[in-house]
C-alpha cells in the first residue's frame, strides 16, 4: 500500500485538518452582502477587500488553513509596478462583465493529494502594471453579443513579461506544512519581485466572540509575533490549534544556468486583520494597525502603516528580490503546530520532503490510472482531480445571524429580515466543502456537488460520501425536506441527482477498495426518503405527476425564466423536472433494493418507488389526452407545456436538452438481484400482471434482455429511437466536443412564442450568452455541458447491458454508420475527452489554441464550466473543475474498457461496460 492509501487508511481526520481550504474570493458574496437590497457585489467590492475585514470567511492566494478557517496563510506578491498589493485574485462582478462575473487571473492546479499532503498550483504574475481599469472598462463598453475582454487580451504578457510562481504545499505531518515557493522570470530582463508569504487569523473578534469560538475552547484573542531567538521566524497562539511557528529560510535567487548566485533574508511585518475605518467609511478604526497595512506600506509608503512591536492578528515575511531573465528564486517557509519551535531544515532537507511528497503523489495515481491511457490522457485525469482538491473551501453561513445582525455590530435594517434565504434560519454551515469554483463560485451548489462526489470518489470514497450526508445533515436540509441549491436562493430546486449520485459513490468504492457501505446507503436513503416527499407535495400542484421544479440548474434553456411568474399567470409542466422525478424514483428503487438484499424490511419501501416510477412514466406517456400531452407527436421529443388560466395548453416547441433528460430514468435489474428479494419481486409481478397498461408503458418486462436482465425505462422502443435520432444528429444536438444544450436545428430555426403583447424568443447560442437570464453569466442554450453529457453516456450504457451488442442505432444521424449504445457511449465519451486533448496541430480545443506551458509544467490545462457547441472553446468559470472533472471518470472508463478489450476473445459475447 502506498504511502497516501496508508494516510487515507488512518488518522484521515488528522490528516485533513490543514488543506487549501482558503477562498480565492470572499467579496461579493451573498454572506458579506449586509445591504437593505440584496447587492451583494456592490455590498461588497473588491475595492473593499484589502481593506476590510471579512465577517464569515477569508480569501487569499494559493492558500492552506485549518478546517475551521482559525489560521489562514497565504501569498502577497508585488511586481514594483501595481496600484494594489496582490494578495487576492481580481474579476469583474457580475454587473461589470459583459456575461457576467468573470475572473481575470491566469493560473492553474496542477498537483493534489487527498489527504493534501502534497498540493501544487501555478499563478502568472505579470511584470507590468496590472490592467485594473482596462478590464473593467472592457466589460462596460463590450456588449452580450461581443466576447469577454481576458487578461490575455491586454497585451500585459508580450514578450513573455512575466514570473510563473509555483507554489507547493507538503505536509511533515498532519500540523506540520512546508510551503515552497519557485519563481521563474520568461521576461528578456531583469525584474523586481515582492513575495510575502503571509499569515493571518479570521476576524472572530470583532463580531461575537463567544458565537464563534470553537466549541470546548474558552474565548481568547489570537497573536502573531517574532520569535524570539529565530530570526525571521514568527510564533503564534491560535485558539482551538495552540501554539505554533513560521520558520523561514534565506530566499535563494538562481541564474539561467539554475546556479545559486544570491541569497535574501525576509523581514517581518505586522498587523491587525481589522477594517480601515478611515479609508472605506471616514470613522475611526478599532485598530491603529488595520488588514490593507501590507499594501500602504509597500505601494503606498506608509512606512508606520504596519506595527513597529512586532505583533498582531495578521504578519508577513517580506522577500525583495530582483530576478534575472531566465532564472528564478526559491522561498520555504515551514508552519507548524507542535508546540515547540521545530528543529531547523536545511533547503537540502526541505527540498528532500518536498520531493518525497511528490513521488507518493506519483505513486497514487498511478496505482489509478488505467495502464491503456497515454500521457495526455494521463495528464488530463490528474490535474482535472487536482482543481477538485484545491476546490475544497471552508463554508461559514449561519443565516440567523447574518439576518438579525451581530451583537456587537449595529443592528441591521427590519428590511434586512424578508431578505433572500429568510425561511432558511435554521441554516448553519461551518464546514469543508467541494465548492464549484472557488473564485468564481466560492459557494457550494447542491447539484453540483452532487457531480463532484462521483468524480472525488475514486480519490476519496470516504470524502465523497460524506459530502453527499452532509447536505442531509439538519443544518443543512430544510425540516419540510427541501436541500439548500446554492447561497443566492437557497429555495431555488436543483435536479434531485444526489441518490443516483450516492449509489455511484457506492459502486465505485466497492470496484476501488472491494467494500460495501450499506450503511452509507441506509442513512443517505432515509434523507432522500424525506427529500423525495418534499417534492412530491411541493412540486406536483395538481397531483398528477407531472413536475414543476422551475429553474433546475438550467438557467437559459427556456424561452422564460421559470423560476419567475409565467405569462398570464400560467404554469409551466416540466418535462425535464417530471424526468429527474422518474430519474429519482429509479434511483431511490436501486438504493432500496440494494439495502434490501440484506434487510429484507426494506423491500416494501423500494415497491413504493417502483410504483412511483409507474404513474410518473403514466403520466408522461398519457397525460393531456384531454389537452396536450409532454411528449409531441409531430416533433417525436418531449416538450414543457405552457398551461394558461383559460384552459389553453401550449408546447414550448424549443430542442433543448429537457427534450433528452427523459432518457435518464433507466434501469435495468439482473435476474438474480430480483431473486434476492422476494417480497418485491412477488409485488412487482403483481402490478405487472394486474395492470399491464403500465408495464407496457414502460419495460420490456416480459421480453429480458442479455443476460436474462430487465428494462425500466420512461422511454424505449419507438420513442427512445426518435430522441436519440435527435440526440445524435450532428445538425442538431451533436457536436464535436459531445452533445450540445440546444440543438444547432434552432440557428436557422429561432423559435419564439406571443403572448399578451409580449414576445419571447430562442435561438441557437454555442458560446456566451446573449440573454440576460440570472445575470448573463449562464448559458445552457446551445455549449457542451460535462454533467449532462456524463449522465447520458451512462445511459447509454445501460441500454447496453439491456440490448446487448445486436441492437444498434445510427449514430452520427445520416451516416449509414450503426452503432451498439456502448460504441455510441464511446464516441460520445471520445468527444468529450478531446475537449482537453492536444490535437495533430498542438491547438487544445477548450483553450482555443495551443496549452500554455511553464518550466514548471509542460502542458498547462483548464476545466471550465461549459464549452462552445461548435468550437469547444471553454467559457463560463475557467477554473470549474467540479462537474467538468468528470472527464476524469469518463477516461477511466475508457482506459479500464480499453484494458479488458485486450483480454477478450474475439467471440466473447458483449462488451465491457460501466455506470
Amino acid at each position: 500500500m502506498d504511502a497516501e492509501r496508508q494516510r487515507l487508511g488512518a488518522n484521515l481526520a488528522d490528516w485533513r485538518r490543514f488543506g487549501p481550504y482558503l477562498s480565492e474570493r470572499a467579496w461579493g458574496t451573498v454572506r458579506e452582502d449586509y445591504s437593505d437590497n440584496g447587492d451583494a457585489w456592490g455590498s461588497f467590492p473588491h475595492d473593499h477587500a484589502r481593506s476590510r475585514a471579512y465577517r464569515w470567511n477569508e480569501d487569499g492566494l494559493a492558500g492552506f488553513c485549518d478546517d475551521q478557517q482559525i489560521v489562514c496563510m497565504a501569498l502577497a506578491l508585488w511586481n514594483g509596478a501595481d496600484p494594489i498589493l496582490k494578495e487576492r485574485l481580481f474579476g469583474l462582478s457580475g454587473p461589470e462583465g459583459n456575461h457576467g462575473e468573470d475572473v481575470k487571473e491566469n493560473y492553474w492546479y496542477l498537483d493534489g493529494l487527498p489527504s493534501h499532503a502534497w498540493m501544487r498550483m501555478l499563478y502568472r504574475y505579470p511584470q507590468r502594471a496590472y490592467p485594473y481599469a482596462e478590464l473593467v472598462e472592457g466589460g462596460r463598453t463590450r456588449s452580450r453579443n461581443d466576447p469577454e475582454l481576458e487578461l490575455d487580451d491586454t497585451g500585459i504578457f508580450e514578450g513573455n513579461r512575466f514570473f510563473d510562481i509555483e507554489t507547493a504545499w507538503a505536509k511533515v505531518s498532519p500540523t506540520d506544512l512546508l510551503l515552497r515557493v519557485r519563481v521563474h522570470n520568461a521576461g528578456p530582463v531583469a525584474a523586481p519581485l515582492h513575495v510575502l508569504p503571509s499569515l493571518w487569523f479570521r476576524n472572530t473578534w470583532a463580531w461575537a466572540a463567544a458565537a464563534e469560538a470553537p466549541a470546548g475552547c474558552e474565548v481568547e484573542r489570537p497573536l502573531v509575533f517574532a520569535a524570539a531567538g529565530h530570526p525571521a521566524g514568527l510564533a503564534l497562539t491560535a485558539p482551538g490549534l495552540g501554539k505554533g511557528f513560521v520558520a523561514s529560510l534565506p530566499a535563494e535567487i538562481t541564474g539561467a544556468d539554475g546556479a545559486v548566485y544570491a541569497t535574501v533574508d525576509a523581514r517581518m511585518l505586522f498587523t491587525d486583520n481589522e477594517t480601515n475605518n478611515e479609508r472605506l467609511f471616514g470613522t475611526a478604526s478599532r485598530s491603529r494597525f488595520t488588514k490593507d497595512a501590507f499594501h500602504r506600506h509597500l505601494v503606498e509608503g506608509e512606512a508606520d502603516a504596519v506595527n513597529p512591536n512586532l505583533e498582531g492578528s495578521k504578519a508577513a515575511l517580506h522577500y525583495e528580490l530582483l530576478i534575472p531573465p531566465g532564472g528564478g528564486a526559491t522561498l520555504r517557509v515551514r508552519l507548524t503546530f507542535s508546540g515547540a519551535a521545530p528543529e531547523p531544515l536545511t533547503a537540502a532537507s526541505f527540498d528532500a520532503l518536498c520531493q518525497s511528497r511528490e513521488a507518493e503523489a506519483d505513486a497514487f495515481y498511478a496505482a489509478i490510472h488505467p495502464a491503456a491511457l497515454v500521457p495526455d490522457e494521463r495528464r488530463i485525469q490528474r490535474q482535472s482531480w487536482s482543481g477538485l482538491l484545491w476546490s475544497k473551501q471552508f463554508y461559514h453561513y449561519d443565516v440567523r445571524t447574518w439576518l438579525d445582525g451581530d451583537s456587537a455590530q449595529p443592528p441591521p435594517s427590519d428590511g434586512r429580515r424578508h431578505q433572500r434565504n429568510h425561511g432558511w434560519r435554521h441554516f448553519d454551515a461551518r464546514d469543508v466543502i467541494s465548492m464549484p469554483d472557488c473564485w468564481e463560485y466560492p459557494w457550494f451548489a447542491t447539484w453540483d456537488l452532487a457531480f463532484h462526489c462521483v468524480a472525488l470518489a475514486r480519490l476519496d470514497p470516504d470524502l465523497a460520501k460524506s459530502q453527499l450526508l452532509l447536505l442531509c445533515r439538519e443544518w443543512y436540509m430544510h425540516p419540510n425536506g427541501a436541500l439548500p441549491a446554492y447561497e443566492w436562493s437557497f429555495d431555488d430546486a436543483n435536479p434531485p441527482v444526489l441518490a443516483w449520485a450516492a449509489l455511484r459513490v457506492f459502486e465505485i468504492e466497492r470496484e476501488v477498495c472491494g467494500e460495501e457501505d450499506v450503511e452509507f446507503l441506509r442513512r443517505i436513503f432515509h434523507k432522500m426518503l424525506i427529500h423525495f416527499t418534499w417534492w412530491v407535495n411541493r412540486k406536483d400542484s395538481e397531483g398528477n405527476n407531472v413536475f414543476e421544479g422551475g429553474f433546475l440548474g438550467l438557467d437559459n434553456v427556456a424561452v422564460f425564466d421559470r423560476s419567475q411568474g409565467l405569462p398570464s399567470g400560467g404554469r409551466l409542466e416540466q418535462s425535464d423536472a417530471t424526468s429527474w422525478m422518474g430519474f429519482f424514483s429509479l434511483s431511490m428503487l436501486l438504493l432500496a433494493l440494494e439495502i434490501a438484499s440484506r434487510d429484507r424490511s426494506f423491500e416494501d419501501i423500494a415497491t413504493k418507488f417502483f410504483e412511483h416510477f409507474l404513474a410518473i412514466a403514466e403520466a408522461m406517456a398519457r397525460h393531456g389526452e384531454s389537452g396536450i400531452a409532454l411528449w409531441n407527436e409531430e416533433d417525436e421529443l418531449f416538450y414543457d407545456v405552457l398551461r394558461l388560466p383559460d384552459g389553453q395548453a401550449m408546447p414550448l416547441r424549443v430542442q433543448s436538452i429537457v427534450t433528452l433528460i427523459p432518457l435518464f430514468a433507466t434501469l435495468t435489474i439482473k435476474a438474480g438481484m430480483l431473486a434476492g428479494v422476494p417480497a418485491f419481486r412477488e409485488r412487482l409481478e403483481w402490478v405487472l400482471e394486474n395492470r399491464p397498461e403500465l408495464a407496457s408503458l414502460v419495460s420490456r418486462w416480459k421480453v429480458p434482455g442479455v443476460g436474462e436482465r430487465q428494462l425500466l425505462a420512461l422511454v424505449r422502443g419507438h420513442r427512445m429511437k426518435c430522441v436519440l435520432r435527435r440526440a445524435l444528429d450532428e445538425a442538431g444536438f451533436l457536436s464535436p466536443y459531445g452533445i450540445r444544450s440546444l440543438s444547432r436545428h434552432h440557428r436557422d430555426h429561432p423559435w419564439g412564442l406571443d403572448l399578451d403583447g409580449q414576445h419571447w424568443s430562442i435561438n441557437y447560442e454555442p458560446g456566451e450568452s446573449r440573454s440576460g437570464l440570472y445575470g448573463g453569466n449562464s448559458n445552457w442554450r446551445g455549449p457542451v455541458w460535462m454533467p449532462i453529457n456524463f449522465l447520458l453516456v451512462g445511459t447509454l450504457r445501460r441500454f447496453q447491458v439491456y440490448y446487448g451488442n445486436d441492437f444498434r442505432i445510427e449514430s452520427p444521424t445520416g451516416s449509414g454508420r450503426f452503432l451498439s449504445f456502448d460504441e455510441i457511449a464511446d464516441d460520445i465519451a471520445a468527444r468529450l475527452i478531446a475537449l482537453f486533448r492536444p490535437g495533430p496541430d498542438g491547438m487544445v480545443p477548450s483553450l482555443g489554441g495551443p496549452a500554455p506551458k511553464s518550466v514548471f509544467e509542460p502542458i498547462l490545462l483548464l476545466f471550465h464550466e461549459y464549452f462552445h457547441g461548435d468550437t469547444g472553446k471553454g467559457l463560463g468559470a475557467s477554473h470549474q473543475t467540479g462537474w467538468t472533472a468528470l472527464v476524469a471518470e469518463l477516461l477511466q472508463t475508457k482506459g479500464r474498457r480499453a484494458d479488458v478489450l485486450k483480454h477478450l476473445t474475439p467471440t466473447a459475447e458483449g462488451t465491457p461496460s460501466a455506470q
